[in-house]
């Protein structure tokens, strides 16, 4: 007999927002535990979300701004800045 599928994890579920960045409006999808991480690391920066997406968006360079914010989240974990 097979198992049923474990439920997926709801930190896992993609979630799109809309953001507005050097005037443009763009949307971003992350996983729901990257944008809980995001809005944690803006609190303790005392910036809002949406300045913070703007840091990094400015130092992203050709990388996909989704990806760049999970690296950033993940370079955060990690001590690294």
């Amino acid at each position: 007999m097979s198992e049923a599928p474990a439920s997926p994890d709801p930190s896992s579920r993609v979630v799109k927002h809309s953001v507005v960045i050097a005037g443009h409006r763009t949307s971003v999808s992350l996983e729901d535990a990257f944008w809980r991480a995001l809005k944690d690391i803006a609190a303790l920066e005392g910036l809002s979300l949406a300045a913070l997406i703007a840091r990094v968006d400015a130092g992203r360079g050709e990388a996909n701004l989704s990806s760049a914010l999970r690296v950033y989240v993940l370079e955060r974990a990690l001590g690294r800045f």
